[in-house]
């Protein structure tokens, strides 16, 4: 009889071990899906980060540009408009230019292109009129927000550039 609870008593030893054994490999499974996860979310945020840079460059290029009066007011709201839309990592930019978002909402329903092109003289010529109107009414909000934009986007690049190296 103790020879038969001597192996009961080893049987449960065998089960808890191997259940101790089997317990640890899901942890440690578990502890590697968990550093996978991280893994991917960091290259995933490195990837965001990366868009929004070139992104961010070009909107630079063209703020100074428009500051310079070395490109029309109309066309640079319009691709920077498009641009801060498309971040990933930031939103509301639309709030924050208003003077730039109102200019892009002004004109951005305007023919241009091959469409400009198959516009009577009579409907360029309203197109043209309203766009000025628009670049009058917007000119000093869209200056204001130049100045803003391009420290904004400064501090963006700056911080970027941080995050990168940090990583």
């Amino acid at each position: 009889m103790n020879d038969y609870w001597l192996y009961l008593l080893l049987l449960g030893v065998g089960i808890i071990l191997v259940l101790a054994f089997y317990a640890g490999r899901l942890l440690k499974q578990v502890a590697q899906q968990k550093a996978q996860q991280i893994k991917a979310e960091q290259n995933q945020q490195a990837a965001l980060n990366r868009h929004d840079k070139k992104i961010l460059d070009s909107v630079l290029l063209i703020t100074r540009a428009m500051q310079q009066e070395q490109c029309e007011f109309d066309e640079g709201c319009w691709r920077i408009s498009v641009l801060l839309s498309s971040l990933k990592t930031l939103s509301n930019m639309d709030t924050k230019f208003l003077g730039i978002y109102g200019l892009y909402d002004a004109i951005k329903d305007f023919s241009i292109l091959e469409a400009r092109k198959q516009l009577t003289k009579k409907e360029r010529m309203r197109e043209d009129y309203q766009r000025m109107v628009a670049l009058e009414k917007m000119h000093d909000a869209v200056v204001s927000d130049l100045a803003l934009l391009h420290q904004f986007t400064t501090e963006q690049l700056n911080r970027l550039t941080l995050n990168t190296t940090a990583t």
